[in-house]
Formats: structure tokens, C-alpha cells, sequence
């Protein structure tokens, strides 16, 4: 049985020969991510103990010195094509892809990975507040990043260099020195009740009442809303199947599964969402779509609905709020109504109530004070 040892020590064992035996992971295999294993012979286990010491330092110095052939563009890159990029969703690789390229790269690219420090890094996230926008059209606006974008680059190279700590390229990860920007609070848009009827009627004049109206019952968001299919309706049960999305990149779309297992969901929705759909099938009846594009009968562009929405607000003279805020608006509402927090997570596909209580924090005050007024009221009648 072999001898169990601390972490990184090795593990020594008497094999049937009588000989001891010493493994240890000598370095991780920089193709294909898997550890090197060697072993140490002797006859006693106390040689073998002395082995496998020698061994195991020695193996750390080749680590160092094999961290010496990766700057930080060529790790990041290694990071991205064997690790990164084969587990995520296609838009989290491409998001990836654009930080590495536009942002990390340019300012940190030609330092070593060994000798990459947090302050580096440090200045790196300064650089990208203060500068860090590529447009000229945005720059001229706000020249530096969102503190969550620089959040998203932060996450994105602490498991970048997470990897290098395992692989023992690098002692330790040195954005645990960093200090992250804090989110900056936005107070939330919605599409208020008193508006709801002039946007719907703009939306119905442009012959797009159905899709506008199955967002602000459902709150899907803009990817999932375009990949429906009509099969995905069950007249019957009133449900409608969101198990997929389409998202842009390089240009091109493609469809794939939401953002995580939970937002694979089947969702109730009222009659007359359900009746919409219908006249909206009659209108394609062979089309597989559920909103199919008038232009090209495929599935709707992701920005081409978003324009949409911005041409009905215009059409109805409302100010502007995101497409996305209708999927906050949902959320308002239906919480406003007394459907508890639960439901509505599960409806809008998040991974857990607590996420949507702490988004929706203003809408359940309104709950929390009618709740307050009802025990006060109870107090009073037993006191």
C-alpha cells in the first residue's frame, strides 16, 4: 500500500519485489494539460525518502525554467486554446478572445509570465479605466472601461494564471494582489406600467405584437427569444421550451445552449400570449421559426430586434431603456405582483433565488412594506 504524503511530496509504497517505490508529478504536459508522472527506486524507504526529495526539487526547477519560454501573450493564448475556449460557450470564448487581443496583450504581452507582477496588473486595470476604450465614437463619450468590464478582464486572467500556479510555471497568482474595481450601481430602467399600452400599440403597428409582448410576459432574454421554434409551444399546457440561444460572433450566428443549465427551462405563459403566437404562425405556417425574419425568413438577426425596440419606442415617444430592460421590467412587475421570488427565478432561468432577490431588491421592498402594514395591523387586533 503506498505511504501517503502532504501535497506536492510525492507518495512512497513497498512494491512485490521488495524494492520502495517513490512517485511524484514532475510538470504537467504542456500539449495536453495532463501530469507527468515518474518514480524513484531504492532499497530502503528511507533512500527512497531522500530520492524522491531530490527529485521533486529538481523537478520544480525545470518548471522554472520551462516558464521561461512563455511570455504573457504565449500563455494566455496556450490558456485560451486548451483550456478556455474547448469549456465555454462560444460567446464567453469569443469575450475572452477580445480581452486577450484588444486589451491584456498590448500593455502586458512582452513580460515574461515568470516575472508578471500585480502591479503590473494593477496598472494594467488603471490604464483600462482611464484609456481603455477602442472605438473613437466611445472614446469621445468616455474614453476608459466599465469597472465591470475591467471585473470580466480581472476574472479572465486570474483563471488564466490559476492554471499557470498548477502547472507550476509560476509560484503564485499574482492578481491576488490586485485590488478590483468595485460595480458601479445603476439605478434599474424599466418600461413602466402607464407606458406599457403605447408600446405595445407601436409594436402591433409595425406588425411585431406578439414577440414584444411574449417579452414583457416572459422576460427571455434577446438570444433566446429569436432561437424559439414553433415546437417549442405547448398550446395545451400553456408553456412554452427555452433551450437554446443565438448569439453573434465573427459576424455569424450560432445557436447554443443558454448560459447555464438553469436557464434551460420550460416557462408558463398567459392565454393571450398564446393566442398571439397562433395568428403569428398562421402568418409562416411552414416556417419552423417562432418570429422568423420578413426579410430573409430565417431567424431574426439579435441586433435586428433590438432595433426594433428602439423603433417602437420612438413610434410610442418614450425615452430610451434597453432591450434588456424589458426583461427587468418582467421581473418588476410580476414581483410587484405578488409572484414570489422563486418563480420568477426559475422563470428568468437564474442559477438561484437569492441572485434574483439581490437584483430585484427594489421590487420586493414594496412587498416587504405590505408585509410590514399587515402585521402591523395584526399587532394592534391582539394587543
Amino acid at each position: 500500500m503506498a505511504k501517503k504524503r502532504a501535497n506536492g511530496e510525492g507518495s512512497i509504497r513497498k512494491r512485490k519485489d521488495g524494492r520502495w517505490e517513490g512517485r511524484y508529478t514532475a510538470g504537467y504536459d504542456p500539449n495536453t494539460g495532463k501530469r507527468i508522472i515518474k518514480n524513484v527506486l531504492g532499497k530502503t524507504q528511507a533512500e527512497v525518502k531522500k530520492k524522491l526529495k531530490t527529485a521533486l526539487e529538481q523537478a520544480h526547477q525545470l518548471d522554472v525554467i520551462r516558464a521561461d519560454d512563455y511570455t504573457v501573450a504565449t500563455w494566455l493564448w496556450t490558456w485560451y486554446e486548451l483550456y478556455s475556449k474547448p469549456n465555454v460557450r462560444p460567446s464567453t470564448a469569443e469575450y475572452y478572445r477580445r480581452c486577450i487581443e484588444q486589451h491584456v496583450i498590448p500593455r502586458l504581452g512582452d513580460i515574461k509570465l515568470s516575472q508578471l507582477t500585480g502591479r503590473d496588473i494593477q496598472k494594467l486595470y488603471r490604464d483600462l479605466q482611464e484609456n481603455g476604450r477602442l472605438r473613437e465614437v466611445q472614446k469621445a463619450k468616455k474614453p476608459g472601461l466599465s469597472n465591470a468590464t475591467v471585473r470580466g478582464i480581472h476574472m479572465m486572467l486570474h483563471n488564466a494564471l490559476d492554471r499557470a500556479v498548477k502547472e507550476r510555471l509560476i509560484l503564485r497568482n499574482p492578481t491576488e494582489d490586485c485590488i478590483i474595481p468595485k460595480i458601479e450601481k445603476q439605478e434599474m430602467k424599466i418600461l413602466h406600467p402607464e407606458d406599457m399600452h403605447a408600446y405595445l400599440k407601436a409594436a402591433e403597428s409595425r406588425g411585431v405584437l406578439p414577440m414584444f409582448y411574449l417579452e414583457l410576459v416572459s422576460g427571455v432574454r434577446k438570444g433566446e427569444l429569436v432561437a424559439l421554434l414553433w415546437d417549442d409551444l405547448d398550446m395545451e399546457r400553456k408553456t412554452l421550451l427555452v433551450s437554446k440561444q443565438a448569439a453573434v460572433r465573427n459576424g455569424k450566428i450560432t445557436i447554443s445552449r443558454p448560459k447555464t443549465e438553469t436557464s434551460v427551462r420550460r416557462i408558463s405563459i398567459p392565454r393571450e400570449a398564446v393566442n398571439l403566437l397562433i395568428q403569428e404562425h398562421e402568418n409562416h405556417p411552414g416556417n419552423p421559426y417562432m418570429f422568423p425574419s420578413p426579410k430573409t425568413g430565417e431567424m431574426y438577426h439579435p441586433d435586428s430586434v433590438v432595433n426594433l425596440h428602439k423603433k417602437i419606442l420612438k413610434d410610442a415617444g418614450l425615452g430610451h431603456i434597453r432591450f434588456h430592460d424589458l426583461r427587468h421590467t418582467f421581473a418588476t412587475m410580476a414581483l410587484q405582483n405578488g409572484v414570489d421570488v422563486k418563480t420568477v427565478s426559475s422563470m428568468l432561468g437564474h442559477y438561484d433565488a437569492g441572485f434574483t432577490l439581490r437584483t430585484y431588491t427594489h421590487a420586493t421592498r414594496q412587498a416587504q412594506e405590505e408585509a410590514a402594514q399587515k402585521m402591523g395591523s395584526f399587532m394592534t387586533q391582539v394587543m
